[in-house]
């Protein structure tokens, strides 16, 4: 069990562990993994408190209720298990810009907040265009051998990829 406090666990133990926590939640929920409906919900919530019940006779939030769920409460344990993570492997530390991120556009944290905030809001839409995101459809559609899970899942990847070399072709100018 010594693995559980390395900064790195072995890639065999996260997919066991992953695997095993997609049939938990099947079998006990009959619901894949997945995070992006919880952000729908989150948005739903909020405009449910700033314009109130007239929320509710919208399509989207009667196919999606604006709730907490047991789907927004895995959301809300990501970071809780990363932050638990981080500290028993002491490695945990505050860090706004990453090095690797100074050493090709500099310390500068306004660029890191605008490119974190963009690839986030990009992030989200996609997953709803998509419907669903990395875990609904790299963990749970491919597991279930979705041909939609598998596709998305190779999109995943190729815009990862495509982005990175803009980025890094940016930065080297």
């Amino acid at each position: 069990m010594e693995w559980l406090f390395l900064p790195r666990w072995p890639a065999v133990a996260v997919g066991t562990l992953i695997g095993l926590l997609e049939c938990v939640t099947f079998l006990l929920l009959d619901k894949p993994i997945g995070c992006s409906t919880a952000f729908a919900r989150t948005s739903g919530m909020i405009e449910k408190t700033l314009r109130g019940s007239a929320t509710m006779e919208k399509a989207y939030y009667r196919l999606f209720p604006p709730v907490i769920d047991w789907e927004w409460m895995f959301v809300l344990g990501i970071p809780l298990g990363a932050f638990l993570s981080a500290v028993s492997s002491g490695t945990f530390r505050i860090e706004w810009v990453p090095s690797l991120w100074v050493g090709i556009f500099g310390p500068g944290i306004a660029l890191r907040l605008t490119t974190a905030l963009a690839g986030g809001f990009l992030a989200g839409l996609g997953a709803r265009w998509a419907g669903g995101c990395t875990s609904g459809h790299g963990i749970s559609g491919s597991l279930q051998l979705a041909v939609s899970s598998w596709l998305a899942s190779a999109a995943f990847f190729a815009g990862g990829i495509l982005s990175a070399i803009l980025l890094f072709s940016l930065a080297r100018g």
